[in-house]
């Protein structure tokens, strides 16, 4: 172990085992939790609370707090062991137990008092698993009050990171990264230099607590940020971004990275961006479904580095982007129709003939769209997932049918300016990994989020369409394995459908070496 990341850990380790004062008692009662709840004999722990004799005169707020963490564990053991006939039969005297003590501790003790939090984050988990009305005003009197207990000198930096791991936990991301950043404060404040805080995040980093490394990022940047001159500040940003952007393997998070690639911008260095940072940044931008950005960065970096190995699959995406994320196909068609007019075509130079085929039939325009499916097939020797697309396209032509429901929905929602649909942001789809290798297995997978309709849950229905990787998903499956075969860069779109209508639209684009 480093000594830097030593000093760290020293912190930790040399904080309380309890984060109470001895002065208000809870210490005795911390021991009894431990005795009771390692057998749970709840009843029997809250019954010694009842009849616990102390003359500590503020000893009333840790019993209550630890009457409503009793029950609270209680009813998290009775869901867990299934134990229906006491949770059916006392489930709601417990609950309301859980909501008096806490709720009388916060009342009785001052702000920065740790019972307050340690209640409060009590009250806020019970409300949040009931999923009640009182969850989110739990959670911003919870965060007020953290953030009052953080500037109290005595305060625990354990405890703040225990409600921040809660909150991270329960899905709170960006309210669990500002306790981080509470935490993080507390914890380092004048004691470690900005040498030493930045292996300390890239600690926290590679022990694969994000939430925690980017709230030590953050206020390591700030310190350099007024002290380094901006080309040495611009290349600390660099490193630290190119942990956080979308890779296939190791750890990532794409709003972070974004958030840094926007400080970078705002040095406003001439050429601070290379081909490389380019690529990265507009492909995390078309992964976080920025296509409006993404798009405008990959165009950067065909226009200042014609040469780069990217440039095809960045001209492509710029012409996918156009026509099913900015519904401009003929914005598209330009793009499109620059990659086939090269005298050896790429496998997204081949996907684009089939494009410009695809976006002619959906406009009616059936001999312009036969003759760029004869092209796709004449060139896609080695690209048996395009053939196969072409081949069924040619077929609904011959035959004089509509293009196949799931894959016309999608086009008629996505070639068509609904401003409504293309703002939606109702479904979230994602596959396992964006880059493959051939015969590499990955699962596309779907998240809708639709209101709540009462006890009834609403029947989805979910078309699939574009390249799905030899899958056939059906109509209730919300997601589908598959692989692919040949390279290229492979769309998979996704329309879900209520029994009201039209929920959301969305596509996704892998990309296989």
């Amino acid at each position: 172990m480093s000594f830097l990341r030593f000093i760290v850990l020293f912190a930790i380790l040399t904080i309380p085992i309890s984060v109470f004062s001895e002065e208000s008692g809870c210490l005795d009662i911390e021991s009894l939790k431990s005795k009771y709840f390692e057998s749970n004999q709840y009843n029997e722990f809250i019954e010694e609370l009842n009849n616990y004799k102390s003359k500590d005169k503020n000893i009333r707020p840790c019993l209550d707090y630890y009457k409503a963490l009793g029950r609270y564990k209680q009813l998290s053991y009775l869901e867990e062991k299934q134990l229906w006939d006491d949770y059916f039969a006392n489930g709601n005297s417990y609950r309301e137990q859980i909501v008096e003590n806490s709720k009388k501790v916060i009342s009785q003790v001052e702000s920065g008092n740790p019972l307050k939090i340690k209640s409060m984050l009590l009250l806020w988990q019970f409300h949040r698993n009931q999923q009640d009305a009182f969850y989110e005003q739990a959670l911003v009197d919870l965060m007020w009050e953290l953030n009052v207990y953080s500037k109290n000198k005595s305060s625990s930096p354990e405890l703040i990171k225990e409600v921040a791991d809660k909150l991270l936990a329960n899905e709170e991301k960006q309210n669990a990264r500002l306790a981080y950043k509470l935490y993080v404060n507390k914890l380092v404040e004048g004691k470690l230099t900005d040498g030493e805080m930045e292996k300390t995040a890239a600690g926290f980093y590679k022990d694969g607590n994000l939430e925690l490394a980017m709230s030590v990022y953050d206020i390591y940047i700030d310190r350099i940020a007024k002290t380094l001159p901006p080309e040495k500040l611009s290349a600390k940003l660099f490193e630290i971004a190119s942990l956080f952007v979308y890779k296939p393997k190791g750890l990532f998070d794409m709003d972070y990275a974004e958030k840094i690639y926007s400080r970078l911008e705002s040095l406003g260095i001439k050429d601070s961006f290379n081909k490389e940072t380019l690529y990265l940044r507009a492909f995390n931008l078309e992964k976080l479904k920025n296509y409006e950005k993404a798009a405008k960065f990959y165009q950067e970096l065909v226009n200042l580095f014609p040469d780069t190995s990217r440039h095809d699959e960045a001209v492509y995406k710029i012409a996918v982007i156009n026509a099913y994320g900015l519904a401009s196909p003929a914005e598209a068609k330009k793009y499109f129709e620059s990659l086939t007019s090269q005298p050896e075509l790429s496998p997204q130079g081949v996907k684009s003939l089939y494009h410009l085929g695809l976006i002619a039939q959906w406009a009616g325009d059936k001999e312009t769209a036969k003759n760029n499916y004869d092209l796709v097939l004449k060139n896609a020797e080695g690209y048996p997932s395009i053939v196969a697309q072409a081949q069924e396209r040619v077929k609904e032509i011959e035959e004089n049918r509509e293009i196949s429901y799931n894959l016309k929905t999608f086009l008629d929602l996505s070639l068509k300016k609904d401003v409504t649909l293309l703002e939606s942001s109702q479904l979230d789809l994602k596959s396992s990994s964006y880059v493959l290798e051939k015969a590499q297995n990955f699962t596309a997978s779907s998240l809708v989020n639709m209101p709540q309709s009462g006890c009834n849950q609403v029947q989805l229905q979910y078309l699939w369409s574009g390249d799905l990787g030899g899958a056939d998903p059906q109509l209730e499956e919300s997601n589908f394995e598959g692989s692919y075969s040949d390279s290229g860069t492979k769309e998979i779109n996704l329309v879900v459908v209520s029994p009201t209508g039209i929920v959301d639209r969305s596509f996704i684009m892998n990309d296989v070496y």
